[in-house]
């Protein structure tokens, strides 16, 4: 056998021995390789309460003009209600203010980015979450509470309005998860500030936002 056949063997034999090894030894994780990325999303007080346990609650938003409390209705939209407790519990609807007023019609608030000061890394974030729609049967009535949104189907993130009249156009539209309970008189006077284009010209604040056990009407 002629030296050239016995080298072009001896070469095939390696190749083979090569490709037998690269496709049976388990690849080697390098020391320096940079993990996959991953989004973070830190857990909140009501992110495993169940619907008996977010029913039990009710919000206080104790604002510059007065007092507003608001019962919750976890039965017709429940990821709609977490958000708000969750919100309300972490301390990130203290300090917004009704950003949108609309005379006969609509408070809006619940902007994180109407905060006093400027919100962190971990703020920003979560004002960007947003929520899946969550319609339902309750009517946009009188002191009925609703997720904001725009005009895109799952826009919602951590904006709200109450209503000061019946608004049938957005019956299943929105999600309605709440209504006031004492404090309609300070939503009223709310809705009578002077406003351009919907923007009250001093919008008011709210002071502090607490969970609380709701209480017999």
């Amino acid at each position: 056998m002629s030296g050239r056949v016995i080298y072009t063997l001896l070469s095939v034999l390696v190749f083979a021995l090569f490709s037998f090894a690269q496709d049976t030894t388990p690849a080697v994780k390098k020391a320096n390789e940079r993990p996959a990325e991953k989004v973070r999303v830190d857990a909140e007080p009501f992110d495993n309460a169940d619907i008996k346990t977010m029913a039990s609650k009710c919000v206080s938003l104790d604002t510059e003009v007065g007092l507003i409390e608001i019962e919750l209705f976890p039965e017709s939209a429940p990821e709609s209600v977490r958000n708000f407790l969750n919100l309300t519990a972490t301390g990130l609807f203290d300090t917004t203010t009704f950003s949108r007023v609309v005379p006969g019609f609509v408070i809006q608030g619940g902007s994180l980015w109407t905060r006093i000061g400027a919100l962190t890394s971990a703020q920003a974030t979560r004002a960007r979450r947003a929520l899946q729609d969550e319609p339902n049967k309750i009517l946009h009535e009188r002191g009925i509470v609703s997720m904001a949104r725009g005009d895109e189907p799952n826009t919602a993130k951590t904006s709200f309005f109450i209503l000061v009249t019946r608004s049938e156009h957005l019956d299943g539209m929105f999600a309605a998860f709440g209504r006031v309970t004492i404090g309609m008189e300070v939503v009223d006077a709310i809705n009578k500030a002077q406003v351009t284009d919907e923007k009250p010209q001093k919008p008011v604040r709210v002071k502090k936002a607490n969970v609380q056990s709701c209480t017999a009407n």
